[in-house]
């Protein structure tokens, strides 16, 4: 439980790979599934685990063919809905290296750091405290040669670029005063699209955070 005597309220902001999608048939994975409520498991009853995925969500960008991405602006809505907010979990940046943004690691990095300065800030609101942030690298993308995204990404290119997100986000990580994990040290993304997680992954990601979670929430108590 948190000082107050209330659950510690973690909300995991992010993408597709927050949500659950499922590479192949494009659905959601189930409850039973996807990490986010893996996560909850792991943590038990002193957590209360909220889900905050969309499909296609970017850092700050607003997306020309899709609209409605930009993560920065949700993000502003996010914080107050869920207030108030002990721990956020962060895992954007794979849709900010599609094709269309043509966007640069360090690009990101620093379109993430807007989202890391917000987070830090409190809101205007009685329960608007700020909370403490965990930034996840999300897994470096895969081979597109085979993947039905592949018009989506520009291949060898996009994956450079996502193996350099770690080190770009645990330099700004440290810079904000989030924590970070890498989430490619545990995971791989699936060899259907090259870009999300397949079933076996869901469990090891969920323990892996759940440990990292764990220590944000008991850090500095008395």
């Amino acid at each position: 439980m948190s000082q107050s005597g209330k659950p510690v309220s973690v909300v995991c902001f992010g993408d597709s790979l927050t949500w659950g999608f499922k590479p192949g048939d494009r659905t959601r994975y189930g409850h039973d599934v996807r990490w986010t409520r893996l996560l909850q498991k792991e943590l038990g009853d002193e957590f209360y685990v909220i889900e905050e995925g969309l499909n296609g969500r970017t850092t700050v960008f607003e997306d020309p063919v899709r609209g409605d991405k930009n993560g920065l602006a949700h993000l502003a809505t996010v914080r107050k809905t869920h207030m108030p907010i002990d721990i956020l979990i962060i895992m954007l940046g794979t849709n900010d290296l599609q094709t269309r943004f043509g966007l640069s690691a360090g690009a990101i990095a620093h379109a993430m750091s807007r989202l890391l300065d917000y987070a830090r800030q409190p809101t205007d609101d009685p329960e608007g405290r700020a909370p403490k942030v965990l930034l996840m690298a999300p897994p470096p993308l895969g081979d597109f040669s085979k993947s039905p995204l592949e018009p989506m990404f520009s291949g060898d290119a996009s994956r450079a670029e996502s193996e350099k997100l770690k080190d770009e986000y645990k330099r700004i990580a440290a810079d904000y005063g989030a924590a970070f994990f890498d989430t490619g040290s545990v995971v791989t993304v699936s060899e259907v699209d090259a870009v999300h997680l397949d079933p076996d992954m869901q469990q090891p990601l969920s323990e892996a955070i759940a440990g990292v979670v764990r220590t944000l929430a008991w850090k500095d108590r008395d």
